[in-house]
């Protein structure tokens, strides 16, 4: 397990909008909580890839010219546990601080949760 590489693919997935390359990411059963999952399908906790899917399909329009920065990547290998940590940057580059924490099984997510920050003025 290669967690700069995991993260980087992570964050380019996100960047080129390919869906599939960041479901390849997830167990066919994995379970992912988020807030923005909330706010468009009602419910924080969205369950299977297929779940994933829609829902991610559904945000990406969302995103409009929003791009991804790595900051860093925090691996726990006794865990199994990567922390992805990025700023999402829109097009008038207003930052947000977020992360992803990711539980692995091998090489794939069986569980996530989204944790988002303050949005801060462009600097």
């Amino acid at each position: 397990m290669d967690p700069d590489a995991l993260a980087h693919d992570w964050i380019e997935a996100w960047n080129t909008r390919d869906i599939e390359r960041v479901l390849g990411h997830f167990t066919k059963d994995a379970r992912f909580v988020s807030p923005r999952a909330e706010q468009l399908t009602g419910s924080a906790i969205v369950e299977g890839r297929d779940a994933l899917r829609a829902y991610w399909t559904a945000a990406v329009p969302r995103l409009g010219d929003t791009r991804f920065e790595l900051v860093q990547a925090v691996w726990d290998a006794s865990a199994a546990t990567i922390v992805i940590v990025y700023e999402r940057v829109n097009d008038t580059g207003m930052r947000s601080r977020a992360c992803e924490l990711l539980h692995l099984e091998g090489d794939r997510a069986a569980s996530g949760e989204a944790m988002y920050g303050a949005t801060l003025p462009a600097s």
